[in-house]
């Protein structure tokens, strides 16, 4: 079964391309396509998409705005955020939103599908250059005093149920490559899923995603 894709952009023409290139994949079906977060979210309801390529700047609503709003409804449609920013805080707003990808629109269409594949099948992603880009950050941010948070039973991150599962055996000292066999998924899926854990965590390394587990999760 063709996996289905909603491409979200306010520029028609970027749309029609995607869509163009997207079509000569036949494992690939794009359903439908938005102009905005808005039309964005009546869509997904409407066509039940696998996959929804979001755009981050658009007017009505954006796409972390409307990212947030679909990982409310649920683990599906998984979003990939496609777009020509390489900023620091809308990448880390997308991922805490529940972008389950970040990815430059210079893409190649066939890094592009295969992102498509990934995310489909419960995995996550960021753009290489992105994540270079975004270390320095995630450094800062974790030498940094930690703010004072409310009282609370669950930590007011969004983690899916499959970065859950990683993440707690990680705490248990599972290797990436451990943690791939008691999942069934591929060692480089497991590192695409880390990385946007370390991101969502603000943490560094594996050690202080595992001491977070700890004190959150166990």
């Amino acid at each position: 079964m063709a996996i289905r894709v909603l491409i979200v952009d306010d520029q028609p023409l970027i749309r029609t391309g995607i869509a163009t290139l997207l079509a000569r994949k036949s494992d690939i079906e794009v359903v439908g396509q938005a102009g905005n977060g808005r039309e964005a979210l009546d869509l997904a309801a409407m066509l039940d998409p696998d996959v929804v390529l979001m755009d981050v700047m658009m007017p009505v609503m954006d796409g972390v705005e409307a990212t947030r709003q679909l990982a409310a409804r649920g683990p599906r449609p998984a979003v990939i955020m496609l777009t020509t920013f390489h900023d620091d805080e809308r990448v880390l707003q997308s991922i805490a939103a529940g972008a389950r990808g970040y990815l430059l629109k210079d893409v190649d269409h066939r890094a592009l599908a295969d992102s498509i594949r990934t995310v489909a099948a419960g995995g996550a992603l960021i753009h290489p250059q992105i994540t270079a880009q975004l270390l320095p950050r995630l450094g800062q941010l974790a030498a940094s005093p930690p703010p004072v948070e409310p009282p609370s039973s669950e930590p007011a991150i969004a983690l899916t149920p499959r970065e859950r599962e990683i993440l707690l055996l990680l705490a248990k000292g599972c290797t990436n490559q451990e943690i791939g066999e008691k999942l069934a998924l591929s060692v480089g899926t497991v590192k695409n899923h880390l990385s946007v854990i370390f991101a969502k965590l603000a943490v560094r390394d594996r050690t202080q995603a595992a001491l977070w587990a700890r004190e959150h999760l166990q």
